[in-house]
């Protein structure tokens, strides 16, 4: 019996992925649970494992095909021995056009047939043609859509509220977005050849990064706030007890965990730094998933801890130590990378004196931690050397108000120079 391999659940808001590698030939023969191929998406990269044992029968999607939750990416003969997979790949040879010295490719227009229906389904949603009500309008509006391209469920083929919101959750606005990007990529001149140059394809982790850093840039009113923040406390007592911390929780202790408890601290006085702009409404969070940036050989990836207000200092520095490690690897799964509600990028590590984060959408702020620098600052009427660092707080302005933004980034500098405040939470 053909048993179908399809594209898992990908996870919260991801519907696409590419296929990056196949691991099995058609005709190799597979295990149960074995990782069959390898697909990337705009968050992580993950397995797909065999559902059933046997041999791998067909390819339907050939590296570097871009696929949708529940596509059929190929196809098992399950209970297939060795000679089910010497025949396996006879069936390759009709489906893939690789033997170009035989007729064989005929039978590749037999995929013809099943592709040409897709887009069939198209022109069923009728596009709304009666005048929109004052809601709709400015929904539309707002997210620089073309009501013509929405399809219409209201009466005499009226274009509703929920009509428009229902589009941009399937992703109509970024497909909208993104239309303008690829025409006027189109024209691109030829580039000449150098032999000093090498071209490498962006991957999908790359191309949908730069995708999202240019959308909140062109979606959101985004603003940036500095402060300065003295370390000097803080330095002192992550001196005073970090063996006796390592020693006890078996993790190093950073500064990481104490900016995510005074974020956490912050966050509950000013919601709206950890809301949500979605269509015409606001949403507060009244829970607090930290993403942590981190970055990996394939881009910037953004676990996140999640309900980080409740983890102990131990338990968020072994979750971001844990992050880290994987992320290196590959390994973070789907669900760790859902969910965050605001994120904390630290350029320090990297040298980075000062900079301006931009917004992990639809999160509505972002957090710049940059490196220790010890310089020369007035206290008590005096001129003293003390190990600063620059804190940038990047915000929406349509959600967060200039005072809110302040207001945040000075409770978190209050946080971290009086470390006394993060253990009793004020």
């Amino acid at each position: 019996m053909s048993v179908e391999i399809k594209v898992p659940v990908l996870g919260e808001s991801v519907t696409e992925a590419t296929v990056a590698k196949w691991f099995k030939a058609p005709g190799d023969a597979v295990a149960v649970d074995e990782a069959l191929l390898e697909l990337e998406t705009d968050k992580v990269t993950i397995e797909v494992n065999a559902s059933a044992a046997g041999a791998l029968k067909s390819i339907a999607a050939a590296e570097g095909a871009e696929v949708q939750v529940g596509a059929v990416l190929g196809m098992i003969e399950e209970g297939a021995s060795g000679a089910a997979s010497a025949a396996a790949p006879e069936a390759a040879k009709e489906e893939t056009p690789a033997p170009a010295p035989e007729p064989a490719p005929a039978p590749v227009a037999t995929p013809a047939p099943v592709v040409a229906p897709a887009p069939a389904p198209a022109p069923v949603a009728a596009p709304a043609t009666a005048p929109l009500s004052p809601a709709v309008r400015k929904a539309v509006d707002d997210n620089n859509l073309d009501a013509a391209m929405i399809p219409a469920t209201g009466k005499d083929g009226r274009l509703t509220k929920g009509d428009v919101l229902d589009y941009i959750a399937k992703g109509g606005a970024q497909k909208a977005a993104a239309a303008p990007s690829a025409a006027a990529a189109a024209p691109l001149p030829p580039r000449p050849d150098d032999p000093r140059e090498e071209r490498v394809r962006m991957t999908k982790l790359r191309k949908i990064i730069a995708g999202r850093l240019k959308e909140a840039q062109n979606t959101a009113a985004m603003l940036t706030t500095w402060n300065e923040v003295d370390m000097g406390a803080l330095m002192a007592m992550r001196s005073e007890f970090k063996d006796a911390f390592e020693k006890k929780h078996g993790v190093r202790l950073g500064f990481m965990s104490m900016f995510i408890r005074a974020a956490c601290i912050g966050l509950k006085e000013w919601p709206a730094v950890n809301g949500e702009i979605y269509g015409d409404e606001i949403i507060y969070k009244n829970y607090y998933n930290i993403g942590v940036a981190v970055g990996s050989p394939k881009g910037l990836v953004v676990p996140v801890l999640k309900d980080a207000d409740q983890m102990s200092f131990a338990d968020i520095e072994g979750g971001i130590s844990d992050f880290g490690r994987r992320a290196r690897d590959g390994k973070l799964g789907i669900e760790e990378m859902s969910g965050g509600t605001f994120t904390i990028s630290n350029g320090g590590v990297f040298g980075s004196l000062n900079s301006m984060p931009i917004l992990n959408v639809p999160q509505s702020a972002i957090l710049g931690m940059h490196k220790i620098d010890k310089r020369p600052i007035a206290v008590n009427d005096e001129v003293v050397i003390r190990p600063m660092m620059y804190l940038a707080l990047s915000y929406d302005h349509r959600i967060v108000d200039g005072r809110e933004a302040v207001s945040f980034l000075v409770r978190m500098k209050e946080c971290i120079e009086n470390p006394n405040r993060l253990l009793i939470d004020v």
